[in-house]
């Protein structure tokens, strides 16, 4: 695991402290007045380096004229030639609109359902667990899937930290120039595009407004059901760009949405769909490189059938693949004792939570809700003193609802196993166990 971006800060934070306050006695300064001697010290050095810069320039300007002199009385003054280096001008973003206010421009994308309102709801909210047989399944040479724990950490890692805290992301970015200049583009985890996928109900949405409200971010729905019939032709698209773009750099931190994200790379669009995806085909791309690494804006796709669009121009938009799975045994169980608890239910020994962990296999974190909720009605919340809760009463409304199969879940497992990042993982996994075999190899020969 590699150090933190902030030991260095903290470490020269406790040197500065031993060197100044440690040995320092300060029982007789109660009121916590200032000290002279410290301020002088400090501002003795900043007008020492004023005035040295003050003294270096002068120092030239003597050093030149003496060049000058000595050129005329040898008679061997030239002409300097100065070469002035052309600077690149780079194409400047042509302002649509320059005569409207901020304002005005935050209303219409507020009026056109562009920007969009967003329920609050905080990460620590999306339960799940993680898991814990990731070791023993890659032993039995099966490649695990995250637990849903996990997938909430990477969410905070490249969502959160880098949109929420500006020092965070000024490091990220730090670290990006650093890591370009020795030819180590990946190095920096700065991320402007990222994609969350996974089968209904388990919690797509969820995260994405969890990464707003964790941010207070503003939140604009390119999605290609949203936006029909708005911004209609080449014109129109050019103009919602321009308007997401100058908005959403204004109103930062910014989280830009684009659900069914595979509908835009269809091959065969459905003569039923009048939403036209594909026109953000093309845009979308450049909407991303137009974000600069300075810039606190994120673009979040979502899909739960990423096999309809063409694999690489999907996976080439987006930096992060975020996968969704189906919730494992630890994390129903934790589903179902949470969402009875805060939806008002009493959990007894008549509740036979295990039983129904291992009967709801297959069904996501929005299943079990929606199976809490129209159980535990107001009406039977008030018979639970006479009448406790008992696990048969979860399943007829279970059972009313289509469970993810596992043909679905290996489906997407095998979309990400093609995807350039499951090819690598899958190569340098194959390397590790062929390492192994060769030390075994090794052994046995030495002992023979």
């Amino acid at each position: 695991m590699t150090n933190s971006l902030y030991v260095t800060d903290v470490h020269e934070g406790h040197q500065s402290y031993k060197a100044v306050w440690f040995n320092r006695d300060e029982q007789d300064n109660l009121e916590q007045k200032h000290d002279v001697e410290l301020i002088r010290e400090e501002k003795r050095a900043e007008v020492e380096d004023e005035v040295r810069q003050q003294v270096d320039a002068l120092m030239r300007e003597e050093l030149d004229n003496l060049k000058l002199v000595l050129d005329k009385d040898k008679g061997k003054r030239k002409a300097k030639k100065k070469k002035k280096a052309k600077k690149k001008k780079g194409k400047r973003e042509k302002d649509l609109t320059p005569d409207r206010s901020m304002e005005e421009l935050f209303e219409e994308l507020v009026r056109e359902g562009v920007i969009v309102r967003y329920p609050q709801v905080r990460l620590r909210d999306y339960l799940g667990s993680y898991n814990f047989l990731g070791t023993t399944l890659r032993q039995n040479e099966r490649e695990p899937m995250p637990g849903l724990s996990d997938i909430r950490n990477v969410v905070t890692l490249f969502g959160v930290l880098p949109l929420g805290s500006e020092s965070v992301h000024t490091k990220l970015v730090e670290l990006k120039a650093k890591s370009k200049e020795r030819k180590l583009d990946k190095a920096a985890p700065l991320v402007r595009a990222m994609l969350i996928l996974g089968p209904r109900q388990t919690g797509k949405k969820m995260l994405l407004h969890g990464l707003c409200t964790e941010v207070g971010a503003t939140l604009f729905d390119l999605t290609a059901t949203n936006m029909a019939g708005k911004y209609p032709g080449k014109d129109g698209l050019k103009m919602l760009m321009h308007l997401v773009l100058k908005v959403g750099r204004a109103l930062q931190p910014t989280v830009i949405h684009v659900g069914d994200c595979e509908r835009m790379f269809m091959k065969k669009v459905p003569k039923s769909d009048k939403t036209e995806p594909k026109r953000f085909k093309k845009v979308l791309p450049k909407l991303i490189k137009a974000i600069k690494l300075d810039e606190r804006i994120l673009l979040v796709g979502t899909s739960q059938r990423p096999w309809e669009g063409d694999q690489k121009s999907l996976v080439s938009c987006h930096q992060k693949i975020v996968p969704i799975p189906r919730p494992d045994y630890n994390s129903r169980y934790m589903l179902w004792r949470e969402f009875i608890k805060r939806h008002g239910g009493r959990i007894r020994d008549t509740l036979d939570l295990t039983s129904l962990t291992k009967v709801s296999d297959g069904y996501a974190g929005g299943h079990i809700l929606e199976a809490v909720k129209q159980v535990l009605t107001e009406h039977r919340l008030e018979q639970q003193a006479a009448r406790p809760l008992q696990a048969i009463e979860f399943i007829a409304p279970l059972a009313k609802m289509d469970p993810i199969y596992q043909d679905e879940e290996d489906q997407f497992k095998s979309w990400l196993e093609k995807t350039p990042h499951g090819k690598n993982r899958k190569k340098a996994l194959e390397d590790a166990e062929g390492g192994q075999k060769d030390k075994k190899k090794g052994k046995k020969a030495a002992k023979k």
